[in-house]
């Protein structure tokens, strides 16, 4: 089994891209908006927290579907999180042909990187992957965080 390096990005003003807005989407996509980046979001229907983020400006919402050859080349980063695997797998092939690592939340030999659960608390971070095996170890640990940083101190 190998591990994944854990890397802090500094994404402010940096261009992510996220195919699909339904709940894992939207999950993903409120968590990035937390670290400053330039958010585009494709997907022909969105979450009500999307679509209300998209009227407020705090994303760009492109109700579309992901049309191959589309993914900008100023992306930093791009989460595929669509309802289809194969759909997920072209966008995965596309950000492999154009060298943007790639979350595919449909298949975890497909990623680039995982996208980890979050403890944040003002400029305190921790990110909590549990090896894209186990989601439901991975939350937790992240919320036994979160609550360690609700502590005073």
């Amino acid at each position: 089994m190998s591990r994944y390096f854990p890397l802090f990005v500094n994404l402010v003003g940096r261009r992510v891209v996220v195919y699909g807005a339904g709940s894992i989407g939207s999950r993903r996509i409120l968590s990035l908006l937390e670290f400053g980046c330039s958010l585009t979001v494709v997907a022909p229907e969105a979450s009500g927290e999307v679509k209300k983020l998209s009227e407020e400006s705090k994303l760009l919402w492109d109700q579309a579907e992901y049309r191959p050859g589309s993914i900008p080349e100023d992306a930093c980063l791009v989460l595929a999180t669509t309802s289809s695997r194969e759909v997920n797998a072209q966008i995965g092939a596309e950000c492999k042909r154009k060298q943007i690592p790639v979350n595919i939340s449909s298949d975890k030999s497909l990623c680039d990187f995982y996208f980890p659960g979050l403890a944040i608390k003002g400029d305190l971070v921790a990110g909590v992957t549990a090896g894209g095996e186990d989601h439901r170890r991975a939350r937790k640990a992240a919320e036994e965080i979160r609550c360690m940083f609700k502590k005073k101190t």
